[in-house]
């Protein structure tokens, strides 16, 4: 009987908790033992682990739809790949991940994560040998390289999207702009996909340069003296400091263009776990049990083409652009990002959306 665990690290999003309920479905099936690690590398480094095993009651699957995560996803000031760094402290922090791992005696474990998760668990493999190791990738910024679709982007899409359309009306009485910042890092493809949904007047995304005085004339030219112009918080404006639409609103006000600025913050990373999300969950849960099935490990699940499939670590890790990470000195994070030959970048053109100063 095999025994494999589950564990959710980085930020949360929407359909953690559909994956870990087919994980558990799936393998109670094949006649696995699944164990939950709480809290990620956090409850590993804590004596004994902080772990839990599954049994029907645990997650009922009415309660998959909700977002976050069942396991939790760490605390921010415990003991992680970031804080052991700052303190000193990372080998004695993977020495503790290895020996709490070999005590569990997991066969495989599938570790749900963000592109910063994932690269982490490629650069410090020797963690997890002698297991299995099989990836998911969830993140709402979609920046992970050679997967088609990530669990909660979909619906932080829709999240965003909806509270566009309730700030459209008041900005429809009240004849004016407003100014949405959207979460995305130094990705814009969550601001791109509901730009295009909510019928935005401009979409600044960090990988589009932008021209201050060609959005304003767009804005002065447009047919509506209201609507919306989304942000994604990655961008920069030369010479200017503070929150991107701060910084873009500052400029409309100056002209006398009537404008607010609105933050849905968080709210993107909540809301039911939309049907594409959870089929999404599902079909990669069947993939990691499979994969696990078929002696893979260092794999991630991925999906090209409307295919579900899994690829090396090493392969997702070399496909992106290698760049420091954000947060964790020494360390190195595959990223992806829109793409110029993004098809929704010529439609936004076509439909009028001022995207940057493309080719």
């Amino acid at each position: 009987m095999k025994r494999i665990g589950i564990m959710t690290t980085g930020g949360d999003c929407s359909g953690l908790n559909t994956a870990i309920q087919r994980i558990y479905q799936g393998a109670k099936l094949k006649g696995w033992k699944v164990f939950g690690l709480l809290d990620g590398t956090d409850g590993l480094c804590e004596t004994p682990p902080k772990v839990i095993e599954f049994d029907d009651g645990t997650l009922p699957i009415e309660n998959a739809r909700l977002s976050g995560s069942f396991l939790h996803n760490g605390r921010a000031e415990a003991l992680n790949f970031e804080t052991a760094i700052k303190r000193g402290k990372i080998n004695q922090f993977n020495k503790k991940l290895r020996k709490s791992l070999l005590e569990l005696n997991l066969d495989a474990l599938i570790l749900v994560g963000g592109n910063g998760s994932l690269s982490l668990a490629w650069c410090n493999k020797e963690i997890y040998a002698g297991l299995q190791l099989i990836c998911i990738p969830k993140t709402i910024d979609m920046d992970i390289p050679l997967t088609d679709a990530t669990i909660g982007f979909d619906t932080a899409v829709q999240q965003l999207t909806s509270f566009c359309d309730q700030l459209m009306l008041t900005a429809r009485s009240h004849h004016r702009w407003f100014v949405v910042q959207s979460m995305g890092r130094d990705c814009g493809q969550l601001a791109l996909h509901a730009g295009i949904a909510i019928g935005a007047k401009a979409i600044l995304i960090p990988e589009i340069k932008f021209d201050i005085n060609s959005l304003i004339a767009n804005i002065k030219k447009a047919d509506t003296d209201y609507g919306i112009i989304l942000v994604s918080e990655g961008i920069s404006l030369r010479g200017h400091s503070g929150r991107p639409a701060d910084m873009i609103s500052r400029k409309l006000t100056a002209l006398g263009i009537a404008n607010r600025t609105a933050f849905p913050e968080h709210t993107q990373r909540v809301g039911d776990t939309t049907a594409a999300d959870r089929i999404l969950a599902t079909r990669m849960a069947d993939c990691a049990l499979n994969a696990i099935e078929n002696q893979e490990t260092y794999v991630m699940t991925a999906i090209q083409n409307n295919v579900c499939k899994t690829i090396s670590l090493n392969e997702f890790f070399n496909a992106g652009e290698i760049t420091d990470d954000p947060k964790i000195s020494s360390m190195k994070t595959s990223d992806s990002y829109v793409s110029p030959d993004n098809p929704l970048l010529q439609i936004a053109v076509d439909m009028g959306i001022y995207i940057g100063e493309i080719k």
